[in-house]
């Protein structure tokens, strides 16, 4: 790699109806690279326990804004409502649920987007959404949109103020037939409204770096915030990769084998991997980084990550 340099709520209300800044508005005046976190609505009672010591937590880490992912299979926006409203009156700077068109009709769709505008929500995740576990291939709901560029122009006409978000993939959509394929779908939803790109997650840098380029030759002009996952064991890679394919760096297999027999190593071993993903990234001109943590708030207490944080937020 080159080097360059709470409490459960068992009711809820909505919070204020402010407008928080808009991920747009703070891409265009942080003068800094943004910092970010995804959560997800927890499905058991150890999980929400969990959660809700996270939630805590990660202030600390003082995010730019977090995202909110869907339910169980992408359906649920109740949950993803609960909890986005739960992390603004911890508070959380902006929260950006995510919305997805899985088992849902055009018309369930827009009025789930209604809703969360209404509790003072104004920038949502807009994806197309996984095909339900066993199956290969998404099919949509009926009368349901058929891909995320027909779902963000829906958003982008219903509301014409949001700050819509979109996916990439560094390394291909799964369903994309090549990687000039996969470009021409995400220029579709740029050009259809979206506002910014977070990408799905990588370990290769170059990957990144040679995405964005294909991008901006194909005249798409979105800020595109980089998503990683920062790696504890070799178990977690190869459970991440049964649903989400990724290159995995020679060098960085190699020392996750040779400490498989010790945890605390191999989380050593992983999370320096993310500290130099994330200062060669920054070097290189990412406009943010946006972290899958997997609702696990003491990764950020690694010491050179936590410093390496900080760094980003200009501290």
């Amino acid at each position: 790699m080159r080097r360059l340099f709470f409490l459960r709520l068992h009711s809820f209300v909505y919070p204020d109806k402010q407008m928080f800044m808009t991920i747009t508005q703070q891409l265009q005046t942080a003068g800094r690279p943004l910092l970010s976190v995804e959560f997800f609505p927890p499905k058991t009672e150890a999980g929400r326990a969990t959660f809700d010591q996270t939630a805590v937590e990660l202030l600390q880490l003082k995010p730019d804004f977090v995202s909110v992912t869907c339910g169980a299979g992408g359906t649920a926006a109740g949950p993803t409502l609960e909890i986005s409203t739960q992390l603004s009156t911890q508070g959380y700077r902006s929260v950006m649920p995510h919305c997805t068109c899985v088992d849902r009709s055009r018309d369930e769709v827009l009025d789930s987007v209604d809703e969360f505008v209404a509790a003072g929500f104004n920038n949502i995740m807009a994806l197309r959404g996984d095909p339900p576990k066993g199956e290969r291939y998404f099919k949509p709901a009926p009368d349901g949109f058929r891909y995320a560029a027909e779902m963000v122009a829906a958003l982008r006409e219903r509301q014409p103020a949001l700050c819509i978000g979109v996916a990439g993939y560094p390394e291909k959509h799964p369903e994309a037939l090549n990687v000039d394929e996969d470009i021409r779908h995400l220029k579709e939803k740029v050009d259809a409204g979206a506002d910014f790109i977070t990408t799905q997650l990588f370990l290769n840098n170059g990957a990144y770096f040679e995405f964005v380029d294909r991008c901006r030759s194909e005249g798409i002009t979105a800020p595109i915030l980089p998503g990683l996952l920062p790696i504890l064991s070799l178990e977690q890679i190869k459970r991440m990769r049964t649903f989400c394919d990724f290159q995995v760096p020679s060098r960085l297999l190699q020392d996750l084998e040779a400490a498989q027999d010790n945890p605390e190593k191999a989380e050593r071993v992983g999370l320096y991997w993310t500290v130099e993903q994330i200062s060669e990234l920054v070097e290189g001109g990412a406009p943010g980084i946006h972290l899958y943590l997997l609702n696990r708030a003491q990764t950020i207490f690694y010491p050179e990550l936590s410093a390496c944080l900080a760094r980003v937020r200009g501290e």
